[in-house]
């Protein structure tokens, strides 16, 4: 989780990936965002998120995106 947070705070710094349950809801991290933080993860985790996992629910928090990582390994 703490290689995550890390890569989330590349794309804004002052969200508190720890507690914010809705950061796709608050528009913490854009389109394009949420298109460079998959290439990343199927990077860094060795995972392929495809266009069907990248909805609301799989990335609105830090624990969200992480149980998707869990799922696709």
């Amino acid at each position: 989780m703490e290689k995550l947070v890390e890569i989330l705070k590349k794309y804004n710094p002052d969200v508190d990936y720890y507690t914010n349950e809705h950061i796709i809801d608050e528009e913490a991290l854009d389109s394009f965002d949420i298109i460079s933080l998959v290439a990343d993860i199927d990077r860094e985790f060795d995972v392929e998120i495809t266009a069907k996992d990248i909805i609301p629910e799989n990335f609105n928090s830090a624990k969200k995106i992480y149980e998707l990582i869990e799922r696709l390994s």
